[in-house]
């Protein structure tokens, strides 16, 4: 089975504040396939870190086929200490926002057979980190236009 690497990452400038996601799929020997950054109006860094999930799975099945993702063993990769946490059954889900978000993610996984969830160092998620910062400068030179 062929191994896929997804790096989410999100952030918000404010927390709350106007948010954002950045998502990196490649193979496992490092060759990018897609990457996405979008923003996803005001959140908390946590609900876009968990908007960066959901996106990467929704993603998933457009890229790889509904059908073909038991094909594939997919490795999610994040900075995010509580979301990997969380995702792995070690931490609850207490956030008054954050139970609908984990309930979303968790019933995208159904689809796929092996998704590993891994907490890497900020330091190794710089490519997501990358897209969200983008992201969130994009939309900030927007609203500064279309003040003018």
């Amino acid at each position: 089975m062929e191994k896929i690497i997804i790096n989410i990452d999100g952030g918000s400038r404010g927390n709350p504040g106007p948010a954002a996601f950045g998502v990196v799929f490649s193979r496992e020997n490092g060759v990018v396939i897609k990457s996405y950054g979008e923003t996803m109006g005001i959140a908390t860094n946590n609900e876009a870190e968990y908007g960066g999930l959901i996106f990467a799975l929704k993603k998933a099945k457009q890229i790889f086929g509904k059908e073909n993702l038991k094909q594939y063993v997919f490795e999610v990769r994040s900075d995010s200490e509580l979301l990997v946490r969380q995702l792995s059954h070690r931490y609850k889900i207490n956030g008054e926002k954050i139970q609908p978000l984990f309930l979303e993610a968790w019933n995208l996984l159904i689809d796929f057979s092996i998704v590993n969830f891994v907490a890497i160092p900020r330091e190794q998620n710089s490519a997501a980190d990358h897209l969200v910062n983008e992201a969130l400068d994009q939309k900030n030179k927007q609203k500064t236009l279309a003040n003018l």
